[in-house]
């Protein structure tokens, strides 16, 4: 019997999945060092978490999202997109707030 999948569907997943993979180790870093590098104070003045527990959530995802392919999860387990929205949510959320929170701009 013949196949209605071509041959190489499964290199196309596995590569496509592994990009997917190396953009949210990306993501992770350039939102964790984003994270690093900013003031501690201005955390409470836009009304979110601590800097300590971003740093906590950013890490901890970088960390799952980087070994879970050793674990058996495959590249794009649960925990590397629940990874990639906590860093979603810092760089399109809190990021704007704090830039505008540090040149002191303001929401309004």
């Amino acid at each position: 019997m013949v196949s209605a999948v071509p041959v190489f569907y499964d290199d196309v997943e596995y590569y496509i999945q592994v990009a997917v993979w190396i953009f949210c180790l990306v993501l992770g870093a350039a939102a964790f060092l984003h994270c690093v590098v900013q003031r501690t104070d201005a955390f409470p003045a836009i009304g979110t978490m601590s800097k300590s527990i971003w740093l906590a959530l950013i890490g901890g995802g970088e960390l799952l999202t980087a070994i879970s392919p050793s674990l058996g999860l495959g590249h794009l387990g649960i925990f590397s997109l629940i990874a990639a929205g906590i860093f979603a949510v810092y760089l399109l959320d809190i990021r704007p707030a704090l830039r505008d929170a540090v040149d002191g701009h303001g929401s309004w």
